[in-house]
């Protein structure tokens, strides 16, 4: 029995030793304390000072400017709010133009690309009006007669080497034609203006007049302009320099069944059939002709304003 009282008292001054052994005086916790604080934290990163944010270490911009007042930022906020605003930017833009429901005006000048002894240059002018944003609808004409060009090499040939290479003259040409843009875009230029432009082809179907030039009897011979089916396809580019004016390249191929002079002068004389001067012997073969024109010109867009289907 006397054992076991002794077994208690022991266990009660165990459970109250680390009471008594561990205590400290107030000067001496301070001093833990501090020792804490500067010690890391349990994860790893250190706690800020006092006075100090996370972010800085410290150190913030009036310490700076305290100690360089050169390297402290300075900004006019009068001069700052009088700058302009920057226009807002979408994600996704409108259309610079909307074609749809519009018509298109275009007079342009033609030159040939592809006739080195006869050139046709003349003015035209074109009128689409779009069903759709790519899908058009249209007219052009051409009209040639008084500036069809016989270059001097072919007639210095003519008259050296006595060859000659039938040629034709033109007066006018129209067709019926639809119009399909497949691209459109933008490009930067001057550094800060956009240039929007879209891609385009165009084909149709029309009529186009026509005559031999009569170089190998001029004496006798005085052809007629008779009109022919004509066809024609080709590739344009529109630029536009606002939303209802734009400057227009093209090139396109007409194509039709030309009617050449007979190479063969008749020895049959008088004036009665199958002589020289008998129209029924001045004609020749017909030949399939490419007419390939280079067109510049510019498209006015009417009306000149439109309103967006939606808002952006």
């Amino acid at each position: 029995m006397q054992k076991t009282y002794i077994g208690l008292l022991g266990a009660a001054l165990l459970c109250a030793l680390p009471t008594t052994s561990w205590a400290q005086d107030k000067a001496a916790t301070g001093k833990t304390n501090e020792a804490t604080a500067a010690a890391p934290s349990e994860g790893g990163a250190e706690e800020p000072a006092e006075g100090a944010t996370p972010d800085d270490g410290g150190d913030s911009l009036a310490d700076i400017c305290k100690i360089d007042p050169e390297a402290c930022p300075k900004l006019d906020f009068d001069k700052e709010a009088k700058r302009p605003l920057v226009e807002e930017v979408y994600a996704v833009q409108q259309r610079f133009v909307v074609k749809k429901g519009r018509f298109e005006i275009n007079p342009y000048w033609g030159v040939t690309l592809n006739d080195q002894f006869v050139s046709h240059p003349g003015p035209g002018l074109g009128l689409n009006y779009y069903v759709s944003e790519a899908l058009a609808v249209g007219l052009n004409g051409n009209y040639y007669e008084p500036l069809n060009i016989d270059s001097k090499f072919n007639s210095q040939v003519r008259r050296a080497a006595r060859v000659a290479v039938p040629l034709t003259e033109y007066q006018w040409s129209g067709a019926l034609n639809f119009s399909y843009v497949p691209a459109q875009g933008k490009y930067a230029g001057f550094q800060n203006f956009i240039f929007h432009y879209d891609a385009y082809v165009v084909g149709g179907v029309g009529a186009i007049s026509t005559r031999p030039i009569p170089i190998i009897d001029p004496d006798n011979r005085n052809f007629k302009y008779s009109t022919k089916l004509a066809f024609n396809a080709g590739i344009g580019l529109r630029i536009y320099l606002s939303r209802w004016f734009a400057a227009v390249l093209e090139v396109r191929d007409y194509t039709f069944n030309d009617q050449l002079e007979n190479l063969q002068s008749s020895k049959t004389p008088g004036p009665g059939p199958g002589s020289a001067q008998d129209p029924a012997t001045w004609l020749g073969d017909k030949s399939l002709t490419w007419h390939v024109q280079a067109q510049a010109g510019v498209s006015f867009f009417l009306p000149p304003t439109f309103e967006y289907r939606l808002p952006k």
